[in-house]
């Protein structure tokens, strides 16, 4: 690894570490994708398809742009494209966030609650896009602090829930994201830092993945994703 960023400066990774970084997320597009038309395939009804429609693109958004921008970034050329993609990559993560939640806010029923927390979560989510565009690698701490009251925030809903099935394996992902977390803030103190961000993002997708196809979505031949 090399050493940390300076202040206002953006973490350069070894090669070895950006080839870890594209692969890491590289090789989760076509199954994000494949996961998307599974998700077509057992919603039921019309609703249910532009939700999962909008989960599912963000998913398969935010493995895309985090590879594109890893790989030009390898590439060590096109500075202000890799720029844009920079932006877009963390940008992306609040659309994840809130995209996450929407299956849950919409599907679950508890009443009225569903859609202030639905507005709220892709309000902040449109805020945090706007702050990174803005302040992009200026405050890295308030930015941390921005993904982490994003994915806290709207859990409160839980307690509105007429019927909670499937919020174990929500919180199971929750916790994965956070401690993952640590390492997003690692780079240049433990090796391929990111990377292992990387895999801790994938492995809380597919528990929040895995609970949509098991708890919100229910498949007329009975079959579900365990």
């Amino acid at each position: 690894m090399n050493g940390r960023a300076m202040a206002g400066q953006a973490y350069k990774p070894t090669d070895v570490e950006h080839i870890a970084n594209v692969v890491t997320h590289g090789l989760w597009i076509i199954p994000s994708m494949a996961g998307l038309f599974w998700l077509l395939y057992l919603a039921d009804t019309g609703f249910e398809k532009y939700i999962v429609l909008v989960y599912g693109f963000a998913t398969l958004a935010l493995f895309t742009v985090s590879t594109v921008f890893h790989v030009i970034s390898y590439i060590g050329r096109f500075n202000a494209l890799k720029n844009i993609f920079h932006i877009g990559d963390r940008a992306v993560i609040y659309m994840f966030i809130a995209a996450s939640y929407t299956p849950w806010l919409t599907l679950k029923n508890m009443d009225s609650w569903g859609k202030i927390m639905l507005a709220v979560v892709w309000f902040m989510a449109a805020f945090g896009i706007w702050y990174q565009y803005t302040f992009h690698e200026q405050y890295k701490w308030l930015e941390t602090l921005f993904y982490l009251i994003i994915a806290i925030s709207p859990a409160i809903a839980v307690f509105a829930m007429h019927e909670t099935s499937g919020m174990f394996e929500v919180a199971c992902g929750g916790i994965v994201y956070m401690a993952g977390v640590v390492f997003f803030k690692c780079d240049g103190v433990i090796p391929f830092a990111h990377a292992i961000w990387h895999c801790f993002v994938i492995v809380g997708a597919l528990c929040h993945y895995f609970a949509i196809c098991n708890y919100l979505l229910i498949p007329e031949n009975g079959i579900v994703v365990s």
